[in-house]
This record gives C-alpha cells, sequence and structure tokens, in this order.
C-alpha cells in the first residue's frame, strides 16, 4: 500500500487501466479488459483508497475505461468510495459509448456521481473507424441520451480533430451534432502524432480548432482552457487543480500524485501493482521534491493553457515568485514571437499562441 495520506484541498484520481480495444492515438497506460485480473486489481484498488483520509475537492475516475467494468464491480467500487465522496465538490468518471448502459448509469447516480465524460471522439463512422474506436456514431448518440435521462446535471463529450483526410465539413458536422444535444461541457483535442496515426497538416488543424472555438462560442460555450469549453458554471474542477498545480492523489498502475511539493509515480503494471499490494508495499517507483523554483515554474507552464493566463499577483501568492522576476527572459522572447500577451500585471495566450500552446509550456519550464 503507498501509505499516503490526504490534505484538504487534494484532488483524487483513480486509474481503471482497462479497455476493450486499445485506441491507437492513446497515450495512457492500459491493457485489455479481457482476461485481466480485473477483481483482484479493484481489491488492490480499494485497499490503496482506505489507506487515504477522506478529505478530497475532487474526486475523478479515468482511464482505460472504467465503464467497462461489470456492474457489481462498479457498485463495489463506488461503495468502497463513499466515505471519501461526501463533501467532494465535483465527481467525475469516463465513459465510453459501447460499454455504458442503463443499470450502470442508474449506479452512477444512484452513488452520487455529479459528472460523466463521454468517450465520443466523432459522430462519423469512417472517422471513428480511422481512430480505432470500436463504437459508431449511432451508439455515441444513444450514450448521450441515456446519459441525459440518468439525472446527472453535467455532461461532457470529447472530440478529436485533425486527422489527416477529414475534411473540414465533418468537423463541422461533429460540432454541430455535439451542440444539439442539451450537454455542458465539450472537449476539443487535436490528434498529435503517432506510430500509426497521422494528423492532419497544422494549418488544417489550426482551421478547424479556430472553427470550434467560433462555433461553440456562437452556441453559448465559453472557452476557459486550450482543449475545454463550457456552458456558464460547469468548468471542470478537477483539471483546474491540476492547471494551477494543486495537490493531488493518484490511486492504480501509472498513476501520478503531487502532494506538498513531492511528485511520485506508480509502477504502470497492472500485475505488479497487485502484487505489491498484496505484499504491503508501495506502488510508488519514483518520488521526486521538487525545488519551489521549480514548483513555481511548473505552475506558470499549466497556468498558462488557461483562458485567463497568469494574473502576476495570484502567482506570486501562490507560489512566492515574481513571475516576471522568475520568467523574464522566455516570457520576452514568447511576447516577440507574438505567442502571449504580456501585459503589466499578467500574461495569457494570443491566439497564436493557442496553437502553439506546448511551445509555449516548455519555453516557461
Amino acid at each position: 500500500m503507498s501509505g499516503r495520506s490526504a490534505v484538504s484541498k487534494t484532488a483524487l484520481y483513480i486509474h481503471i487501466p482497462f479497455c476493450r480495444n486499445k485506441c491507437p492515438y492513446c497515450g495512457f497506460y492500459s491493457v485489455r479488459y479481457t482476461g485481466a485480473p480485473v477483481s483482484a486489481y479493484l481489491d488492490s484498488l480499494i485497499g490503496e483508497l482506505n489507506s487515504l483520509e477522506h478529505s478530497f475537492s475532487t474526486i475523478y475516475i479515468g482511464g482505460g475505461t472504467p465503464s467497462v467494468l461489470r456492474a457489481g464491480l462498479l457498485r463495489k467500487l463506488f461503495r468502497a468510495l463513499r466515505s471519501h465522496s461526501a463533501d467532494v465538490d465535483e465527481f467525475t468518471m469516463e465513459v465510453n459509448p459501447e460499454s455504458l448502459d442503463a443499470e450502470k448509469l442508474s449506479i452512477l447516480s444512484g452513488e452520487g456521481l455529479t459528472r460523466l465524460s463521454i468517450g465520443v471522439q466523432s459522430f462519423c463512422d469512417d472517422k471513428l473507424k480511422r481512430l480505432g474506436r470500436i463504437h459508431g456514431s449511432g451508439k455515441a448518440e444513444d450514450a448521450i441520451k441515456l446519459a441525459l435521462k440518468s439525472g446527472i446535471k453535467n455532461i461532457n463529450i470529447d472530440l478529436i480533430f485533425g486527422v489527416a483526410g477529414e475534411g473540414m465539413e465533418s468537423w463541422k458536422g461533429d460540432i454541430e451534432k455535439a451542440v444539439s444535444f442539451p450537454i455542458q461541457h465539450i472537449s476539443c483535442y487535436s490528434l498529435t502524432h503517432d506510430k500509426e496515426l497521422i494528423p492532419a497538416d497544422d494549418d488544417v488543424a489550426g482551421e478547424m480548432y479556430d472553427h470550434a472555438i467560433s462555433a461553440l462560442a456562437n452556441a453559448g460555450f465559453v472557452q476557459y482552457e486550450i482543449s475545454n469549453f463550457s456552458l456558464d458554471g460547469f468548468t471542470c474542477r478537477h483539471n483546474l487543480n491540476y492547471w494551477s498545480n494543486g495537490s493531488y492523489i493518484g490511486l492504480g498502475p501509472s498513476a501520478v500524485s503531487y502532494v506538498n511539493g513531492v511528485r511520485s509515480v506508480n509502477i504502470p503494471d497492472v500485475g505488479e501493482y497487485i502484487k505489491r499490494s498484496r505484499r504491503n508495499e508501495s506502488a510508488v517507483i519514483s518520488s521526486e521534491r521538487l525545488s519551489p523554483e521549480r514548483s513555481a515554474k511548473e505552475t506558470a507552464s499549466v497556468k498558462i493553457r488557461t483562458n485567463e493566463g497568469i494574473d502576476f499577483e495570484w502567482f506570486e501568492k501562490k507560489t512566492g515568485f515574481n513571475f516576471m522576476d522568475l520568467e523574464k527572459t522566455p516570457s520576452m522572447k514568447l511576447s516577440a514571437d507574438g505567442l502571449i500577451d504580456l501585459r503589466d500585471n499578467s500574461a495569457c495566450l494570443t491566439r497564436k499562441g493557442i496553437l502553439f500552446c506546448d511551445i509555449v509550456s516548455s519555453e516557461l519550464l
């Protein structure tokens, strides 16, 4: 067991590393659900969970595909979470269309889930096939409709754009279909280059991204982070904690924790995670205490992703560092390159900077 304790206003992430099919673009640790020691894994996970105190600001169950768990195991996990979820501000779980049904939704809503994130990715069957998804557009629409009937009031869908060969009309259709549902949050992710899938040219992807920003704004969605858009009052609080470099605890293989300036990483192996749990050993394979300066730079690197950018007064209260003393050289360069708007008391991404956010974040590290 990890032996790590929760502290006030800490976020909790729980990793369910099982998928029916591994998507070629996904960089998160997962294994095939078929034949995996799912029940034993859940016992180990719950053991680690029970070693924690119960003060969390948000809980997020991700993967993998958490909804691949059969109903009985899902109920077991949520019952174990009861003592940890009573006072959270937000309780999210990721689901995939092909593994979501009314029984599972009843468990989630009955156990206090407040936010559902559906991995739709596209409403175009051809694009879904290229992405390696095992659901079709009809199943995606059915999953959203089921979720809307469940009583869960905060629903997000994920969309991917920038697949090589994808036309603008296809992407416009995805956005149009997404906003036709009375959902509260939409995440739009640009495909990045991997071994199997080739992304669209930067200019094409940029045009698609610009369309998403304008079309979602017209539908009442406010962009509050590079990839995230929400109706008023429905920003993802769990992710906002990450982008403010707040404290979080991660449970499960490959999960990361960051508490009191220490970052630790769990072993990315289900079998070894279970073995260590049974031997009452820590799942952590690496741990690093960040220097105050490193922590401050990481805060700048993630906070710049948000629509509001970095308020210098907030930054100094958060980190103890004056932003311009710490980041003057890279900030001046980024400003000269037209990537950030540098003002007397704040810094934020320009429209060009939004398209090249990864470059901006790495320069501030």
